[in-house]
């Protein structure tokens, strides 16, 4: 059985879009972008919105980029290894390799695929994973906690949901990002 992941760069406030669109500095370091592709490397589904997979779809090709490092090369390699499902009314048709699209997000849907694979699985981009964790789906939580109060935008936990968690592994970056990787607390 597989478990999902949620995993962000946020705001120090809690924040992984800020209003105005930074959410401060910390998170472009070689060591850190190396510590995230290895921390999720294992990932065999990638769980996207849109927008999220629009961004992430960079991927696909950039290991084919002049000069890229081999932390970028080995990250794109790995993404392009996984399944991408993207949960979109609009996205006509996807732009990369192993990738499907669904038009809503069926909470039994993914119930059911965390239970048949033998791999993890991430949720990525805050409105989606607001929808797996309002339904319980997620069991950890990874947060790369920026040196930036913004004051405003969306939200890493969505309101009204109450979460009780366990602190699993913290680990701070010379550039003052703090990672936090968090597990749901078993209920008794």
């Amino acid at each position: 059985m597989g478990k999902l992941l949620y995993g962000m760069i946020t705001s120090l406030d809690g924040y992984v879009e800020a209003t105005d669109g930074d959410l401060g500095t910390g998170a472009e370091d070689e060591e850190v972008h190396t510590f995230i592709g290895d921390r999720f490397r294992h990932v065999g589904t990638y769980l996207y919105g849109r927008r999220m997979y629009e961004t992430m779809v960079f991927w696909e090709t950039a290991h084919a980029l002049p000069d890229a490092p081999p932390h970028i090369v080995q990250y794109a390699r790995d993404w392009q290894a996984a399944d991408k499902i993207v949960f979109s009314t609009t996205l006509e048709a996807p732009s990369s390799a192993r990738t499907r699209i669904e038009r809503t997000f069926d909470p039994d849907a993914v119930r059911t695929l965390k239970a048949e694979t033998d791999h993890d699985l991430t949720i990525d981009g805050p409105n989606l994973a607001a929808q797996a964790v309002a339904a319980g789906l997620v069991d950890e939580y990874h947060l790369f906690v920026t040196t930036s109060v913004v004051g405003g935008g969306k939200r890493f936990f969505p309101e009204g949901v109450r979460l009780d968690l366990d602190l699993v592994e913290e680990r701070p970056f010379d550039t003052g990002l703090v990672y936090l990787h968090y597990r749901l607390r078993p209920t008794a």
